[in-house]
This record gives C-alpha cells, sequence and structure tokens, in this order.
C-alpha cells in the first residue's frame, strides 16, 4: 500500500486562510459587479462540503472494493517513483475532464454534479458546495486502474485535483498572463464554467489543465461578465434539496413519460432534452371544404 499524505486533510488550513482573505477583501474592496458572499449561501455551501465528507466515506467502501479488485486482476504495475507520480496525475486530470464533461451531459450524472453549480455565488465557499451522490465517478478512473495505478495513488491524485480546484473559484483574481491561461484551468476559465449564459454553457470542463479543453473543442474564453447558477435556478438553502432536487425533477418526468423512449431520455440523455412532439396525424380535407369545392 503507497504511503501517500492526504493531500485534501494538509489543505484545510490553507483553505480556511484563503476564504478569511477573500470575505475580508470584499469588506475593504467592494465590486459591486461581482457576485461576492450571501452569508446563507456560504452556509449551505459549507454544509454541502462537511456532508460530502460523511458521504463520501460511505460510498469509497464498495469503490474501493471494486478497484482493489481490478487492480489484482491485472498484471500490470505502475511502480511510484518520482516520475511517474506527474504521469499518473496527467493521467489522471485526463480521465477528470472526462468524467466532468460526462457529469454535464448526461442527466443522471448531473444530478450529481448539478449540487456544485446550484450558488448564484461564485467564491471560494463556492468549491466546497459538493454533492453526496459522487457514487457515480469511479466508473471512469477504472481504465487507470486497469494499466496497474494503485487505487491509493489514483486517491491522491483525485486529491490533488480537487485541492487545485479550490483557489479557481474566485472573482478576485483576474486573468493571469497567456501562457498560464493557455495551459491551466484558471479563475476566468472556471467563471466560464459555471456561467448559465448560453455561450457559456458546458465549457471548460478541466481540472488543472485547460487543453483539454483546447483539444476536445469544449473551451470557451470570458468575454463578458458570468452569470452564475442554474439556467432554472432553486430557491433553497436546505442541504437536503440541494442534494436531491435533480433527482426528484428526474422521478417527476420518467413518471409523466408516455413511452419508454421517454423514460430512457430523460435519465440517459442531456439535462435539457425534451421528446420531440408528436405530429397530429394527416387526414383529409374537411368535409364542409370538400363541399364548397364540388359546389
Amino acid at each position: 500500500m503507497p504511503n501517500l499524505p492526504d493531500v485534501v486533510l494538509w489543505s484545510i488550513p490553507a483553505f480556511v486562510l484563503l476564504t478569511v482573505l477573500e470575505i475580508v477583501s470584499y469588506r475593504l474592496h467592494p465590486d459591486e459587479d461581482a457576485a461576492g458572499y450571501e452569508a446563507k449561501d456560504a452556509v449551505t455551501s459549507v454544509s454541502m462540503g462537511l456532508g460530502s465528507i460523511a458521504f463520501d466515506f460511505l460510498w469509497k467502501i464498495p469503490i474501493v472494493a471494486i478497484y482493489m479488485a481490478v487492480y489484482e486482476l491485472t498484471p500490470a504495475r505502475v511502480p511510484l517513483l518520482w516520475w511517474t507520480i506527474p504521469l499518473m496525475l496527467l493521467a489522471q486530470d485526463f480521465f477528470y475532464y472526462w468524467s466532468h464533461r460526462g457529469h454535464h451531459v448526461i442527466r443522471i450524472l448531473w444530478a450529481c454534479h448539478v449540487v456544485h453549480h446550484s450558488s448564484r455565488r461564485f467564491n471560494l465557499t463556492t468549491a466546497l458546495r459538493q454533492p453526496w451522490t459522487s457514487l457515480t465517478v469511479w466508473p471512469f478512473y477504472l481504465p487507470l486502474i486497469a494499466c496497474g495505478v494503485h487505487p491509493a495513488a489514483l486517491a491522491f491524485c483525485s486529491s490533488a485535483n480537487l485541492v487545485y480546484q479550490f483557489w479557481v473559484h474566485t472573482e478576485r483574481v483576474g486573468k493571469l498572463p497567456r501562457p498560464f491561461e493557455y495551459v491551466l484551468n484558471t479563475p476566468s476559465h472556471h467563471r466560464v464554467h459555471h456561467a448559465s449564459q448560453g455561450g457559456y454553457l458546458d465549457r471548460n470542463f478541466g481540472g488543472i489543465l485547460i487543453v483539454w479543453d483546447r483539444l476536445f473543442r469544449s473551451f470557451a474564453a470570458e468575454t463578458e461578465r458570468p452569470v452564475y447558477g442554474l439556467t432554472k435556478n432553486i430557491e433553497t438553502y436546505n442541504p437536503l434539496r440541494v442534494a436531491t432536487h435533480e433527482y426528484a425533477a428526474i422521478a417527476r418526468d420518467v413518471r409523466a413519460a408516455t413511452t419508454w423512449r421517454e423514460r430512457a431520455g430523460r435519465i440517459f440523455r442531456g439535462p435539457g432534452w425534451q421528446p420531440r412532439p408528436v405530429r397530429p396525424p394527416v387526414t383529409g380535407q374537411p368535409q364542409e371544404a370538400a363541399a364548397g369545392q364540388t359546389a
């Protein structure tokens, strides 16, 4: 078992310090155009983060069991060396991109990830607004385990990716020098990702690197000021409702569906998917019109 540090645990003091500094910065230098902080929203975000820690602990039990089974079955082994760790971080970031993108375009996966986008604010507490149903993430990383990456090494890489993304949830940092903006996920790129405008929707999925979005044509630069939140915002600060509202919406839509095709679409198509309207059957001319033509 690789002896790797708990990156998230070691980063908690930095999370607290940076959040306090951001709050103070808004007090000292207010920005009327920025979304800023709102007490209820921040408390909800922190509550979602604390809840995700507890639920993730439960989900990790079956996930680790599956990962270890696959790891034992594969003959491949990736050694934990100074030069393999950067390669594992790179590979994990690549699969994170596809996991993140999948959680935006498949509705049952979006029901998990929508939690993170449910705030109309964008600050460092938004980074803590994490889902309680992250059981949908693990399949995307099975190729890494099958290639011989130890589950503990994958956990380390995932934690490092998560810690990196904390600082990009801010409006207090403008655009960085061009080389950084071209390669890395930055606050500017992530503001676009959290925006609800049409041109910004489903863009900038990268975790640490933004090059995946450039390669796979999901990149959008920040031009106009983002409007944060969902296309249909939820009017609640209740953590339980924040965590489950999209699952409830899916259940309502499936219950109201009239065909199995529509039921499958409501679950596995995109969040905004709608069935095609049924065209009325083409009939002959009304009798009155026909009578008028023969008179």
